[in-house]
C-alpha cells in the first residue's frame, strides 16, 4: 500500500499511516525500532532498499529524510508505504525551505512510542553526530566513513566528537577480522612483541584495525601499503613463530598459526545490511570501539 503526499504536515502523514496500515490488513504494531536514514536524492533509493532488507531481521519503521533547497517557503512532501516486500513501514520525507534546517520538528512526532531510535547516514555524515538535529533524537547513530571523499579524515573528526551510541561501520566491517585474529591468538602459545598491518591507502578500517591491535596487545604494529583498497595481511610476530591472516582473493584468506597447518577460512565481503543488522543487535554502548578511538586519535 503506498500514499503519497504533497505540501503536507506530520499529521497527516500520521494518519495517512494508520490508514495504509489498516488498508492493508495489518492493523497491529509489531516493529521494534524506528530506522532514521539521512540520505539524498542520489541515493535515497538504494538506502531506502537496504533498510527495507534491514527490516526483515528488525521490523522497523523507517523514515528517509532528503533535505532538499533550504531557499523558499517550507514544505513537506511525504510517499507512505506499508508491506511493499518489506516487515515493517517506510516513510520518505522530502524537505526543503527553512524545514531543512528544522528536520527533527517533522520526524519527532512520527517516531514509535516508547521504541528505540536509529539513525544511518549512507553518505558523509555530520562531524558531531550525536549533536546533530536528527541524531539528538537516536541511541544509536551508524555513520560510514568510507562513503565520504576522505574516509580516514572523516573517521577522526566524528572520533574526536564520540559520543556513546556512536559507531562507524568501518568498525562493523572488522568483526571477521577481530575474530580470527582473537582465535589465532588464543591458539598460538607465544607473546607477541610486534605486528602489521597491510591494506590500500586511507582504508578507514585498517586504521581501526592498527589501532584495536596497539590498544590491546600494547605492542608496536606497523602500517604497510599494499595495491588493492581492502585489508591484505595482518602478521603478529610471537615467540612461537608468526599468526598470519592473508587475503588471497576477495572471499578467501589464508590463516596461519605457529605449530598448525595453514588453513583457508572464508572472509568475504558483507552487504551494508548485513552490517547494519550486526549493529543493531545491541543497542549500548561499545566500550572497546570507544577505547580503539581514543587510541586512534592519540597515535
Amino acid at each position: 500500500m503506498q500514499i503519497n503526499l504533497e505540501n503536507t504536515t506530520s499529521p497527516q502523514i500520521a494518519r495517512a499511516l494508520v490508514r495504509a496500515r489498516v488498508d492493508s490488513g495489518s492493523p497491529a504494531m509489531d516493529m521494534v525500532l524506528t530506522a532514521l536514514v539521512v540520505t539524498d536524492d542520489e541515493t535515497v533509493g538504494e538506502s531506502l532498499r537496504t533498510a527495507a532488507a534491514l527490516s526483515r531481521e528488525h521490523p522497523s519503521r523507517v523514515i528517509g529524510i532528503v533535505l532538499g533547497d533550504g531557499r523558499g517557503h517550507p514544505r513537506v512532501d511525504a510517499t507512505v508505504r506499508v508491506g511493499e516486500n518489506a516487515a515493517g513501514e517506510s516513510i520518505l520525507l522530502r524537505l526543503s525551505g527553512p524545514l531543512t534546517k528544522h528536520a527533527e520538528s517533522v520526524v519527532l512526532p512520527l517516531l514509535l512510542p516508547d521504541s528505540p531510535v536509529v539513525v544511518w547516514w549512507p553518505g558523509k555524515p555530520p562531524t558531531n553526530p550525536s549533536q546533530d538535529p536528527i541524531g539528538r533524537l537516536a541511541q544509536r547513530r551508524l555513520t560510514d566513513a568510507e562513503a565520504s571523499d576522505s574516509p580516514v579524515r572523516t573517521l577522526k573528526a566524528t572520533a574526536r566528537h564520540y559520543s556513546p551510541g556512536d559507531t562507524d561501520l568501518s568498525w562493523t566491517r572488522l568483526t571477521p577480522w577481530r575474530a580470527l585474529l582473537a582465535a589465532a591468538l588464543d591458539q598460538a602459545t607465544g607473546t607477541v612483541h610486534r605486528g602489521s598491518v597491510e591494506a590500500g591507502s586511507g582504508n578507514p578500517a585498517a586504521r581501526l584495525l592498527t589501532a584495536w591491535l596497539q590498544s590491546r596487545l600494547r605492542v608496536p604494529i606497523t602500517e604497510r601499503r599494499s595495491e588493492g583498497e581492502q585489508i591484505a595481511r595482518v602478521v603478529l610476530e610471537t615467540d612461537a613463530g608468526d599468526v598470519t591472516i592473508e587475503r588471497i582473493d576477495a572471499e578467501t584468506c589464508l590463516f596461519s598459526i605457529p605449530g598448525a597447518a595453514p588453513r583457508h577460512v572464508p572472509l568475504g565481503p558483507r552487504t551494508l545490511a548485513e552490517l547494519l543488522a550486526e549493529d543493531l543487535r545491541r543497542l549500548d554502548a561499545d566500550d572497546v570501539y570507544h577505547e580503539t578511538l581514543t587510541h586512534l586519535l592519540e597515535s
